[in-house]
């Protein structure tokens, strides 16, 4: 992945997140699966080839989200929000691309 798709993908993985929160009240907060199902939806083996991002996008919706409990859902009333927002997420991100420790032990 090259600079060009990087950014094409961000925006579009920041579309998706808008969305997923935009639309979380659409979602059940609790999971219906039970514990191991994704275990069967695995290959045996690792793929020899990478996936395209649009497959790999499709398995987060049909894969994975199914196993998620949406913390952010007003529905959720059993704890307290995730403390999860657009600035957070904004922050979250410059910290990943930062990758800074925090920390030196140089003067």
């Amino acid at each position: 992945m090259d600079a060009h798709e990087y950014r094409d993908r961000g925006k579009k993985m920041i579309d998706y997140i808008a969305d997923y929160l935009e639309n979380i009240r659409e979602r059940d907060v609790f999971p219906h699966v039970q514990p191991g199902f994704l275990v069967s939806a695995l290959p045996d083996n690792a793929p020899e080839e990478g996936e395209t991002f649009e497959d790999i996008f499709k398995d987060v919706e049909s894969l994975i989200m199914p196993g998620i409990t949406h913390w952010q859902s007003p529905y959720m009333h059993a704890y307290f929000p995730a403390l999860n927002s657009y600035p957070s997420l904004l922050g979250d991100m410059l910290a990943n691309g930062v990758n800074c420790l925090g920390f030196t032990w140089v003067r």
